[in-house]
C-alpha cells in the first residue's frame, strides 16, 4: 500500500513585508578610480552613469553588512529575529565555499534555528532568493523568510582594468517575505543562457588564486565582454521584463515603479525605452551613487526609493536582475 503524503497548508500568497539596506561609509568618487586608469570622469559618466560608489572597510564584511541590512528589514516588517524561519543570502563575494555565510548572519541576528543557505546567481541572485522565499512561505516551510543580497565587489575589482575598474561597489540589501491574503508577488520569469557564460566571469578560479610560495597573493577579478553584455541586457532582458508583466497580468500603464538591476545607466534607459514605460513610472537609478553591487543592487535601490518617497507602500513594481551565467529573474511585486 502506497502511503499518502499529507498536503502542505502554507499561506495562500506571499508578499514583501519590509526592506532594509546598508551602504559602506567610504564613498569613492570617479577621481579616485582615475588614479589607476587612463580615462576621465566625463567618459565614466557617459559610459555607465556612475559618479560615486561605496567601498567597504576592513570591518564591513559580507556578514556585518548583511546583519545591518537584515536587522532593518526585520524591524520594518514589524517582526523580531526569532520569527524568521529562513535566511537566503545571494552573493558571489563570500570567499568561503563552506560554511554558508547565511548561517552566521542568522546567528548574529538572533534568528534561532532557521533554514539558512547561500545562492550564487550573480546579479540575478536577489530575484532567485525572492522566488525561493515565496515558495517557502506558500509551502509552509517557513512563515517569514529573510532574503539578503550582499556584495564586496571591491575585493574582486581590477583597478587597472579600464573596462571594469569604475563599475563595482559594495553593500547589502534585504527584504522579509511573509504571508499575504492577496497576490502581492507575481510569477517569476527566470532562466539561464549558459552558452554565454564566458561573457562575465572571474579571471582566476579559487583553487589557484593563492600561491603560498608567491611573493604576493593573487586575487581573482571580475571581467566581462562589455558590448556583448550590453546588447544582451538591452534586447533580451527587455523581453523577459515584458514577459514578467504579462505573467502578472500587469500592463505598463498599471505599473508604478521599475527597479532593474543597477548595472549601467545606459542599459536602464534603453530598457525603459524598449518597454515603452509611461512617464509616470518611477525608475530606479541608484547606480549613479552606488555603482554595480550585483545581488545587492535591487534591494538597495528599492530601499532608497521608499526612504526618499520616490516610491510608496502599495506601489506595483517590476524588478529584474540579470548577470553572470548568464542568468536572469524578473517578477512583479507590491512594495512594502
Amino acid at each position: 500500500m502506497t502511503a499518502k503524503i499529507k498536503p502542505t497548508k502554507g499561506a495562500p500568497y506571499a508578499r514583501i513585508l519590509g526592506v532594509g539596506g546598508y551602504r559602506p561609509h567610504r564613498v569613492v568618487p570617479n577621481e579616485e578610480i582615475l588614479k589607476h586608469i587612463d580615462s576621465s570622469d566625463e567618459w565614466i559618466r557617459s559610459r555607465s552613469g556612475i559618479a560615486t560608489r561605496h567601498w567597504a572597510g576592513p570591518d564591513e564584511t559580507v556578514a556585518t553588512m548583511s546583519v545591518e541590512a537584515g536587522g532593518k528589514a526585520i524591524a520594518a516588517a514589524g517582526l523580531t529575529p526569532e520569527q524568521i524561519g529562513g535566511v537566503v543570502v545571494a552573493t558571489v563575494s563570500h570567499f568561503k565555499q563552506t560554511p554558508a555565510v547565511a548561517t552566521e548572519i542568522a546567528h548574529r541576528l538572533g534568528a534561532g534555528k532557521p533554514a539558512a543557505f547561500d545562492i550564487s546567481a550573480g546579479c540575478a541572485g536577489f530575484g532567485y532568493g525572492l522566488t525561493l522565499a515565496k515558495g517557502m512561505v506558500t509551502d509552509d516551510t517557513a512563515e517569514y523568510v529573510l532574503v539578503v543580497g550582499v556584495e564586496r565587489l571591491s575585493d574582486l575589482t581590477d583597478l587597472e582594468d579600464r573596462a571594469t575598474a569604475f563599475l563595482f561597489g559594495d553593500g547589502a540589501g534585504a527584504v522579509v517575505v511573509g504571508p499575504s491574503e492577496e497576490p502581492a508577488m507575481g510569477p517569476t520569469v527566470w532562466g539561464s543562457e549558459g552558452d554565454k557564460s564566458d561573457t562575465i566571469t572571474q579571471t582566476l578560479p579559487w583553487d589557484v588564486y593563492r600561491d603560498e610560495k608567491a611573493a604576493e597573493v593573487r586575487f581573482p577579478a571580475i571581467t566581462q565582454e562589455g558590448q556583448s553584455v550590453f546588447r544582451w541586457a538591452v534586447y533580451e532582458m527587455a523581453k523577459v521584463a515584458q514577459q514578467a508583466l504579462d505573467e502578472a497580468g500587469v500592463s505598463p500603464q498599471d505599473l508604478d515603479v521599475f527597479i532593474p538591476h543597477q548595472a549601467n545607466m545606459r542599459i536602464i534607459d534603453s530598457m525603459v525605452k524598449t518597454l515603452e514605460l509611461p512617464e509616470h513610472v518611477t525608475v530606479a537609478r541608484d547606480v549613479e551613487t552606488t555603482g554595480n553591487t550585483s545581488a545587492a543592487s535591487i534591494p538597495l535601490a528599492m530601499e532608497r526609493l521608499l526612504a526618499t518617497g520616490q516610491a510608496k507602500s502599495g506601489d506595483t513594481a517590476l524588478v529584474i536582475g540579470f548577470g553572470a551565467g548568464l542568468v536572469y529573474a524578473a517578477t512583479v511585486v507590491t512594495l512594502p
